[in-house]
Formats: C-alpha cells, structure tokens, sequence
C-alpha cells in the first residue's frame, strides 16, 4: 500500500480503514493489526500518542470511520513479552463456552480472569480463546470486570460484532447482573439514575464517580432476597459505564459485598467470615434481538456465590 505521508518515519504504517471496520474502536483495530502484540502495548502506544487517527492522537475508545488513516508505530516485541497464553487456562476458557452459534460465542466466564489483556494482565479470556480456538475469528462484544463471573458474548464475524453493539449502544440489550448488597435497602425495587464519570489515576487504575459532568447512567436494582445485614439484588444496566453497578450501589447507600474499591470495609469484613473471597457481581443474562431472531442467554450463580448466601441464610 503506498504510503500517503511522505514524511512517515522508517517503519510506521499508514493503514486506512477498510469499509467492515467502520465504527471500530481502535485499540481493537490495533489489536488486529499487531498480532502477538501484548494488549498492555497497545495502550502504551495508545497512551504515549504514538497512534493517530487521521493526524490526531487516538485514545483507546476511538471509534474509526471507513477512509480514516491510522499511523501505527513500529513495534519491536521481545519473545518474553509477547508469551503464550497456558494451554490449560486456554482449554478452561473454552469448556465454559455455554452458546455457539456461526455468529457469536458466548462464555460463562470464571471471576478472577480479565475479559482481555492489558494494565498489567497477560492474557485474558479473548486472548485464552483464541489460543485454545486457532484460525478462527473472535472478538469481545462488550466486557466484563476481571472479579465479575457471567456471561461474556464474543462475536465470530464482524458483521455480527457490528449489529449487536450497534443494538448496545441503541439501549437495546437487556443485561441483568445478581449482586449482593451490604446493608437491608427500605424499598423492594429503586433505581439510581445519576451521571458517572471515569479518570484513570497516575498508575493507572480506573476510578469512577458521580459527577454532573459525566455521563448518563440508569441502574435499577430488585431485592429478591433479604438477610440480616446484606440483600441479594437482580440489577438491569439501561446504560454500559465503568464500575456502573458498583458505583451506583455506593451511592445508594448499599455497596456490593466484596468490593474492595468503592465497598464497605466492616461489610466486607463480616463476610469474608460467610466464605466470601471476591466481588459479589454475576452476570446473569443477556437479551438481545438481531433481525427476527431473539437471543437470551443465561448463567447459574457460581459455586461459591451460592455457598456464601447459604451461609447468610
């Protein structure tokens, strides 16, 4: 492809955007671009301003337009660095595969593994799969937090991955997670509608707040059962931010169990002696049209969830 800067540096690319990667985002993009290239590079790439999109810096939620011209730096990856997932971790990944079809794949992730690689993780369920899943086109539809167990939709083709986060961003999915909340809320159903806004500290560590200035963000909880100082709540996202259900429940009044950033730390405290050793935050269903076809897709409560409610019982 014949460069369109004449005044690239040795070894930079200028790659322009091919019509099926309209509306990606470019970390994604570059992803694709520099295989074997640890995610964590990328969004120093990201980062340090090394990407530009036509001309401009890119941050790591760009989203790219059909024509747009991508510069990307060349990349020099010791073998270390780049790695190789663990076989036995990639096998682990794909047996939780509880739906597939020639469009998606859905998993019921483990907690305690990041949706994908990057800030300090190797390798995360995209990666996994893909190593246990050769040849084959995977990409995340949406994410997960590293400690949130659930269902976790990755597409097979990017016809698939446009249509169902264009439904994502429509408002049109429907995406109910199982929390349990420190503290009895008084109402049996509430919702916590109030703006959130994202900063990323000096080490890099994502941290979420309310602020008039951030954006939109609906969350509506629903008790469904109550113990002496805690309350399983069904959560429905209307919105996708960061930390949403966490930083929701907080303002609330009513942090999620296990939440070490934004949680309780006597609540936390108190049950760690019932068995609990992470976040309480399970996605457990995830609805969505595409055409005439509906989807829904669900996860049973993992193991130790259900034993530490047994407990609280």
């Amino acid at each position: 492809m014949k460069l369109a800067d004449s005044a690239a540096k040795p070894g930079v690319r200028l790659v322009r955007v091919a019509d099926d990667r309209d509306g990606q985002r470019v970390d994604n993009f570059l992803a694709g671009q520099l295989k074997g290239v640890p995610r964590s590079l990328v969004y120093r790439l990201l980062r340090t301003g090394q990407v530009r999109v036509n001309g401009r810096r890119a941050k790591p939620d760009t989203r790219l337009a059909a024509g747009d011209e991508v510069r990307i730096p060349p990349v020099r990856v010791s073998a270390a660095e780049t790695g190789v997932p663990p076989m036995p971790l990639a096998r682990r990944i794909a047996q939780a595969t509880i739906f597939e079809d020639r469009d998606f794949l859905v998993l019921d992730k483990p907690a305690g593994i990041a949706s994908h690689g990057g800030s300090g993780v190797s390798f995360g369920a995209i990666e996994l799969l893909r190593a246990a899943r050769p040849g084959e086109n995977l990409e995340l539809v949406h994410r997960l937090d590293r400690d949130t167990s659930g269902v976790l939709v990755i597409a097979r083709r990017r016809a698939a991955l446009t249509a169902l986060q264009a439904r994502i961003r429509e408002g049109s999915v429907t995406k109910q997670y199982l929390a349990l909340l420190c503290g009895r809320p008084a109402r049996a159903r509430f919702e916590v509608n109030v703006p959130l806004r994202k900063s990323v500290l000096q080490g890099g560590e994502r941290m979420v707040r309310v602020d008039d200035a951030g954006k939109p963000a609906l969350t509506v909880f629903r008790i469904r059962e109550a113990y002496a100082a805690a309350a399983l709540a069904e959560v429905t996202l209307y919105t996708g931010r960061t930390h949403q259900i966490r930083v929701h429940a907080a303002h609330a009044g009513h942090p999620l169990a296990g939440d070490d950033k934004y949680g309780s730390r006597d609540c936390n405290r108190r049950l760690r002696e019932c068995g609990l050793q992470r976040l309480f935050l399970h996605a457990a269903r995830f609805e969505f049209d595409l055409g005439e076809r509906a989807y829904a897709f669900s996860a049973p409560l993992p193991d130790d969830l259900r034993e530490v409610l047994a407990r609280l019982s």
